[in-house]
């Protein structure tokens, strides 16, 4: 199986931009445990130009093979936290491909691909992330729009969040994420079809995973799927009830699902 390891400082002056970028005070410093999930703005690999696809993304081969399908999604994940890392700290980041699969559906031909993180500092296992993509044709100008799932209304908590693309820019490049869909508005809307820039999926994920942290305190294990794109003009509702928790757009569509458990447990 092959591996990637890769290795990084913890710089808390990255996680504190980020927090600012949430409108949050920046807190991480020297020292601080981070945020769960602020693990995404470190481990980078740059690649030259000669090595982006159309996308902007780094080419595929290596550790995700070539399948031949253009347009890429997050399409989910798993974490699994063992322990905080620690700001302005080194750590290692060992990863590896676990599941690379073809299918056809309804849409045409389809590949899937499950990455598995473990991100390691001080000789201790902090985290391990599972990452699950989706790799798909172009759309076509006849094809029919898949309709998004119905969210739930039955949230005992909930909080609104907006988005612009100031702030899916600043994700980006904190998270070096060169995909044009979330920062090339023509891009988007002329070769993928979407309606705008599209918001993250690993940042809807950040938010309810700040959001579950902030309602049940540390968290233990935390998975999310990915079940319709928002765009960067939506307003959207961070939803929980009990120990799940969903996206739901401003026209009532599902657009993420989590299930967080606490460390208590």
């Amino acid at each position: 199986m092959t591996e990637e390891v890769q290795t990084d400082v913890i710089d808390p002056a990255r996680a504190a931009a980020f927090q600012v970028a949430l409108g949050q005070a920046a807190s991480v410093q020297v020292g601080s445990p981070l945020p769960p999930f602020y693990h995404q703005l470190y481990f980078w690999s740059p690649r030259p130009p000669s090595q982006l696809g159309r996308d902007g993304h780094p080419k595929v081969g290596g550790l995700i093979p070539d399948m031949g399908l253009p347009r890429r999604m997050w399409a989910g994940g798993r974490l699994q936290f063992n322990a905080p890392l620690i700001a302005g700290r080194e750590a290692e980041r060992r990863s590896h491909c676990e599941n690379a699969t073809s299918k056809t559906g309804r849409t045409g031909p389809l590949g899937f691909v499950t990455l598995r993180h473990e991100i390691w500092q001080d000789e201790t296992l902090c985290l391990t992330e599972w990452q699950d993509l989706v790799y798909r044709q172009d759309p076509s100008a006849d094809e029919v729009k898949p309709v998004p799932p119905v969210a739930r209304m039955d949230e005992t908590d909930s909080r609104e969040v907006t988005f612009d693309s100031t702030l899916l820019f600043r994700y980006s490049a904190l998270t070096f994420n060169g995909h044009r869909i979330h920062y090339d508005l023509d891009y988007a809307r002329d070769v993928e079809g979407y309606a705008g820039l599209v918001v993250h999926g690993p940042l809807l994920a950040q938010l309810l995973m700040l959001f579950a942290a902030d309602l049940m305190g540390p968290l233990a294990r935390f998975s999310f799927r990915a079940t319709a794109p928002l765009m960067h003009f939506e307003t959207a509702m961070l939803c929980r009830n009990d120990q799940t928790f969903w996206v739901r757009g401003p026209d009532g569509r599902q657009c993420m699902t989590a299930e967080a458990n606490p460390l208590s447990e």
